[in-house]
């Protein structure tokens, strides 16, 4: 308490609705963009979420229905369509890291947006103290030292106060191959983006989407690989043609241009 009035780390902690006295400032926002370029208002699926409730449910909360609505979306996979899915540790730290070190000072609520790739989940405030994007792995620092120690003492706690959060956050994406979580440092904020895109080669991708289909588009590829740019992909393709691991599908009519694996005769050997 100050004086007679309650701290902003009570209200945080042992609010029932801190929402009703930090308006703006204590909730998590989830908006769910369907397309995978920039967050435009015509692009959102439905009206925006807003999780809210004391910081410990938050963050268990928030990382929940942020799931829910990822693996509802699928992408090409090696196997075809397939539903995206994050590591549940990965979210979990990133959520946790967002809502304790974040700048409560600044009026502006969490914001997690999910696009068809990726996730990003901004956080109000720049890094704290003498953390920077180069020793963000290596070092910690609390900007809020009395929530972060008073939410370790809950019964599974979401931090466990270690400052092994982020580690386990990029080792989470690396042992099911996704790309590491990316960080940036806005003016006034702090933005995690977490790619749906694999850690294999873009040709081993391709072949191995092709041990399980007959041919593969460009349109597919790029959304199989996280490439952007059509001739970007074509180069793929023609990487793969020269070593002989790929020829093109003969043209029909009507029909979108694709690659396949070359075809053999019945003896086994290559008709080409």
């Amino acid at each position: 308490m100050a004086g007679d009035r309650p701290t902003v780390a009570a209200v945080l902690l042992y609010s029932d609705t801190p929402q009703a006295i930090l308006p703006k400032r204590s909730a998590i926002k989830i908006l769910r963009y369907q397309t995978k370029a920039d967050a435009e208002r015509d692009f959102l699926a439905s009206d925006p979420e807003t999780i809210e409730g004391p910081i410990y449910s938050l963050i268990y909360d928030a990382v929940e229905r942020t799931k829910e609505i990822i693996e509802g979306i699928e992408k090409a996979g090696l196997g075809g369509l397939e539903r995206i899915a994050y590591p549940q540790e990965a979210l979990h730290e990133i959520f946790t890291n967002a809502v304790l070190h974040r700048d409560y000072s600044i009026v502006m609520d969490i914001q997690v947006r999910i696009f068809d790739n990726r996730v990003e989940i901004e956080s109000p405030g720049r890094l704290p103290g003498h953390v920077t994007l180069a020793n963000i792995q290596s070092t910690q620092f609390a900007r809020n030292p009395k929530i972060v120690r008073l939410i370790n003492k809950f019964k599974n706690p979401p931090n466990k106060d270690v400052g092994e959060g982020i580690n386990t956050a990029f080792e989470a994406m690396e042992k099911i191959r996704l790309k590491r979580p990316l960080f940036e440092e806005h003016e006034g904020s702090v933005v995690v983006i977490l790619k749906h895109e694999s850690l294999a080669s873009p040709e081993q991708m391709v072949i191995e989407y092709l041990n399980n289909e007959e041919e593969i588009t460009n349109a597919i590829a790029r959304d199989l690989t996280g490439i952007k740019s059509e001739n970007s992909m074509k180069q793929v393709f023609y990487k793969l043609r020269e070593t002989g691991q790929l020829e093109q599908t003969p043209r029909v009519k009507g029909k979108k241009p694709s690659w396949r694996k070359p075809a053999v005769d019945q003896d086994g050997i290559d008709a080409a």
